[in-house]
C-alpha cells in the first residue's frame, strides 16, 4: 500500500504524530511517503505559503497513491489535489473556533463560511477527541472516526536522566492566547515555586525539562487533546490542567491529574500550591496516569487500530 502524509511539519505534535506514525508503518510493509514542502518563516504566512506551495508540487507531481492522509486542516488544501484514491484529513480541535480565538474577525468568517467544504473534500475525516468528535457532529452533521495519537516511549530514551528541581513548575506550549499562557503569568508571583516557561524550545529541551519539574501546568482556553499531557504521565510529572475540549477525556480529576476551570486564577493557583506541597496525592495521580498511558496511549496498542483503518479503507 502506498501512503502519503502532508502535514507543514514533521517535528513535534501534529507534524510528530505523523513522522513516528510513517515510521511505525514502514516495519508494517507499507510504503509511506513524508511530502516535505519547502518552509517560508514568515508569521502570517506560513500556512498560506504552505498551502500554495504544496498544491504547486501535487500538480506538477506525476505519482498515485492508494491513500493521502492530511494531518491538519491546511494540509487539506494539499491533499486536495494529490492523485490518490482515498483521501483522509485528521481534525485537532475545531478549526474555525481555533482561528476566531487567534486572528480577527473577518478571517474567521471566512474560516467558518468554508470550513464544512474543506473537511468535506476527505472521504474519511478522523480526530483523537470525542470532544472533536460530538462537536463536529453538532456543527456540521459530519461523522468523525476517532483515532488515537500514540505516543512512542521509546523516543524518551535520549532524554537524560536528571535531578527534580524542588517545586518546579513546566509550561509546554505556544505563547498564544488559547493557551492561557497570559493566566500562568498573572499568578506566576504566587505560586509557591519557579515556573519554566517551554514555548520555543526543541523537544529534547523540553521533555528533559518536564522530567526535573514537579508540576506540569496546561491553563488552555482550548484544547483538543495536548501531547504534553501524555508525555507527562509517561514522566511521571503530575498535572494540573483546565478542564476543556478534550483533556479530560485523559486527565480525570484527582485521579490522573487536577482539573480546574477555564479563566480562573484562583482556582488554577490553589491547584498549584496544593499539589507542591501533597506529595502523596502527587504520587497518587502520577501512579494512575502512567498505569493509563501504558494501557491505552502506546504503539504497541494504537498501531494495529490505524493498520486496520487503512486496510478498511480501500477495501
Amino acid at each position: 500500500m502506498k501512503i502519503l502524509f502532508v502535514s507543514p511539519r514533521y517535528a513535534g505534535g501534529i507534524g510528530g504524530h505523523a513522522n513516528l506514525l510513517a515510521q511505525k508503518l514502514r516495519k508494517h510493509g507499507y510504503d509511506v511517503t513524508l511530502m516535505q514542502v519547502p518552509h517560508i518563516p514568515i508569521k502570517n504566512l506560513k500556512n498560506p505559503s504552505f498551502a500554495i506551495i504544496g498544491i504547486m508540487m501535487a500538480l506538477l507531481s506525476n505519482k498515485k497513491y492508494d491513500i493521502v492522509h492530511a494531518f491538519n486542516v491546511p494540509s487539506a488544501f494539499v491533499m486536495k489535489f494529490v492523485k490518490a484514491k482515498k483521501k483522509v484529513l485528521s481534525v485537532h480541535g475545531v478549526y474555525a473556533e481555533q482561528v476566531e480565538s487567534l486572528h480577527s474577525t473577518g478571517i474567521s468568517s471566512i474560516v467558518t463560511s468554508t470550513e464544512s467544504r474543506v473537511l468535506k473534500w476527505a472521504d474519511k475525516l478522523t480526530t483523537d477527541s470525542a470532544f472533536v468528535k460530538k462537536a463536529y457532529k453538532e456543527k456540521l452533521n459530519l461523522d468523525i472516526e476517532l483515532l488515537s495519537a500514540p505516543i512512542d516511549e521509546t523516543r524518551f530514551e535520549e532524554i537524560p536522566e536528571v535531578s527534580k528541581v524542588k517545586n518546579q513548575v513546566i509550561y509546554i506550549g505556544r505563547d498564544s492566547y488559547e493557551k492561557g499562557i497570559d493566566i500562568l503569568k498573572s499568578i506566576e508571583s504566587k505560586i509557591n515555586g519557579k515556573v519554566v516557561y517551554c514555548t520555543n524550545v526543541s523537544w529534547k529541551e523540553a521533555m528533559t525539562t518536564l522530567k526535573s519539574s514537579t508540576v506540569l501546568v496546561v491553563p488552555s482556553r482550548m484544547e483538543s487533546i495536548p501531547w504534553t499531557i501524555k508525555e507527562a504521565f509517561y514522566l511521571k510529572v503530575p498535572v494540573v490542567a483546565t478542564n476543556v475540549g478534550g483533556v479530560p477525556e485523559i486527565v480525570e480529576d484527582q485521579v490522573t491529574g487536577i482539573l480546574v476551570p477555564p479563566n480562573d486564577p484562583s482556582a488554577l493557583l490553589n491547584a498549584i500550591n496544593s499539589l507542591l506541597t501533597d506529595e502523596e496525592l502527587a504520587k497518587k495521580l502520577v501512579d494512575n496516569a502512567f498505569n493509563r498511558f501504558i494501557k491505552n496511549m502506546t504503539y504497541d496498542v494504537i498501531l494495529p487500530k490505524y493498520v486496520q483503518f487503512y486496510e478498511n479503507l480501500i477495501l
